[in-house]
């Protein structure tokens, strides 16, 4: 459905509001609009050259607006991408006559929008930072004439990168570095892969812990099965360790996923998993026989995408001991999002996870709280993910969203300044064409004392919120009196700058429309905001006060 403020920054019009109708309109009431309108903007109603050429422009509008809505395939198009959508070409939009400064500014955007995304797709990084923070002896004994510690027990980081060589071959690319208690490791992998009929190919060597060097593939064996194996040697000083792993996934319905995967070598295991997932949630099984350790676990997650948030809770037992997590992942932009979990568990204790994800890029910080289950740092696990959430939305989220608001309004300004000239030219000759419809109309409501719009005026309120700033207001008495048909106005749910006789004095600020009237000779005052409907009089009203007075 097309908004009255677009948001890659170029206005677009509200054809329902050109022709001042409901989004549900009907086919009759999109006639009756627009006979109203073409009688008032139609070429031949006008004599003199000036107002016939601003009648052409107008009733142009008008006869555009009614094409769109009459006809139900493009109307469903209209409906759903706006009036680019009306535009479209195969899969490329033709868009509007632009000045040179303005080609220049889209090519520009454009083009550096290719390039980062030809950037993504030749590297498609990925990386993790997990950072482990030991704060255990905050809920633990320790002396009084001590601070407890809070110490970085460990750090890993990992990135891999791929770069395409043809449609088929690419090279990977990946290290990673770990660091615990003053010691630290690390290994470098460069992977070669080629594309099958099928299935892929790929052969890596490595260095780290000794020299590596493995060959791994994948192969699709049905529309429902697939199968993944490989194997490494790891050639250390004294010895070489070799290992093998293989998974045999099988598609078990629409939803539901199933793979076996065996892994031998220096940590042998079988492990068994199922995959359930759809719109409103997910739940994924799993039981591991192996070294040192045989557990099953159990993980659910609620989605909940209205609110752009994932509730989860997840169980592990075994012969480790037992472990409960439970947690919720928000989405904070387009390409990121943050997730808090809470894990309580034997032998280990109490553990509070942040995760900051963005776009491939993750970063880990495990918080250990408590070698042991203490109620109190269960409770403050909990509640400490809600504290630092609110504070960082109200304290940096919500400022930084503001200043790009801020932003965004300047540029959509800037770059529709010639756009929103024209259309101010536009209202002042809508306004003209609509004199005599007005004198009309205002001479049948006098004679039945029904609704008279003695003054109307559309802008941004000054700071006290009483007057109308100066500049960003003008009046609109002629344009909403010619609204009213048969004693009664109706406005709809949207931008009332894409009335005819509108315009918007001030993009991306709040905007109200004042309406003095009289109906059956009971003055009343109005103030309606910009999106908000309206009735006059009230329905079921014939002269009592509005609830907007």
């Amino acid at each position: 459905m097309p908004s009255d403020n677009e948001s890659d920054g170029e206005l677009e019009e509200n054809y329902y509001t050109f022709l001042n109708l409901p989004r549900d309109a009907t086919a009759d009431q999109i006639n009756t609009s627009y006979r109203k309108q073409s009688r008032i903007y139609h070429p031949d109603k006008h004599l003199d050259a000036e107002s016939k050429k601003k009648a052409e422009i107008m009733f142009n509008r008008t006869k555009r607006a009614y094409e769109v809505l009459s006809d139900p395939h493009q109307r469903a198009i209209y409906d759903s991408v706006g009036v680019k959508g009306l535009k479209t070409e195969g899969w490329e939009i033709v868009h509007r006559t632009r000045t040179p400064a303005e080609i220049r500014e889209e090519y520009e955007r454009l083009a550096q929008a290719a390039a980062e995304r030809r950037l993504q797709q030749r590297t498609n990084p990925r990386g993790n930072i997990t950072i482990n923070v030991n704060a255990t002896e905050i809920f633990a004994p320790y002396d009084d004439t001590e601070m407890p510690r809070v110490e970085i027990g460990s750090m890993s980081i990992a990135q891999s990168i791929e770069a395409p060589i043809t449609r088929k071959d690419m090279i990977v690319m990946s290290g990673n570095l770990y660091s615990s208690n003053g010691t630290g490791s690390g290994g470098f992998v460069v992977a070669g892969r080629r594309l099958l009929n099928k299935g892929w190919l790929e052969l890596c060597a490595g260095a780290g812990n000794g020299f590596l060097l493995g060959l791994k593939g994948g192969r699709t064996l049905t529309s429902k099965l697939t199968v993944n194996g490989g194997t490494n040697l790891n050639f250390r000083e004294h010895a070489v360790i070799p290992a093998l792993f293989s998974t045999l996934a099988v598609q078990l319905d629409k939803h539901t996923m199933g793979s076996l995967t065996l892994n031998a070598g220096p940590q042998s295991s079988m492990t068994t998993q199922i995959d359930h997932s759809n719109d409103q949630y997910s739940l994924s099984s799993s039981f591991v026989i192996g070294t040192p350790h045989i557990y099953f676990s159990l993980a659910y997650t609620r989605k909940m995408m209205e609110n752009e948030l994932k509730l989860k809770l997840a169980a592990k037992v075994g012969t480790f001991g037992f472990m409960g997590e439970y947690g919720v992942e928000k989405k904070v932009s387009k390409y990121s999002s943050v997730v808090a979990t809470v894990s309580v568990g034997v032998p280990s204790g109490v553990i509070l996870k942040f995760k900051i994800v963005r776009s491939n890029q993750s970063y880990v910080f495990p918080i250990h709280l408590s070698e042991e289950i203490v109620p109190a740092a269960v409770f403050y696990a909990s509640i400490t993910p809600v504290i630092a959430w609110f504070f960082i939305k109200k304290s940096i989220m919500e400022p930084m969203e503001a200043e790009r608001k801020s932003i965004e309004v300047e540029r959509t300004k800037k770059q529709n300044e010639q756009r929103l000239a024209a259309k101010k030219l536009e209202a002042s000759a809508a306004t003209h064409l609509m004199q005599r419809t007005f004198n009309r109309i205002l001479n049948e409501e006098m004679l039945k004392h029904g609704l008279i719009i003695t003054r109307a005026t559309y802008g941004c309120l000054s700071e006290s919120g009483n007057n109308f700033q100066a500049g960003l207001s003008y009046d609109v008495t002629i344009p909403i009196q010619c609204l009213v048909k048969d004693g009664t106005l109706q406005l709809y749910e949207s931008s009332k700058c894409d009335l005819p006789g509108f315009y918007d004095p001030s993009i991306g600020d709040d905007k109200i429309l004042r309406i003095e009237y009289t109906f059956n000779d009971q003055f009343k005052i109005v103030n309606l905001k910009d999106n908000e409907a309206l009735r006059l009089p009230p329905a079921g009203n014939s002269g009592g006060s509005s609830p907007n007075n």
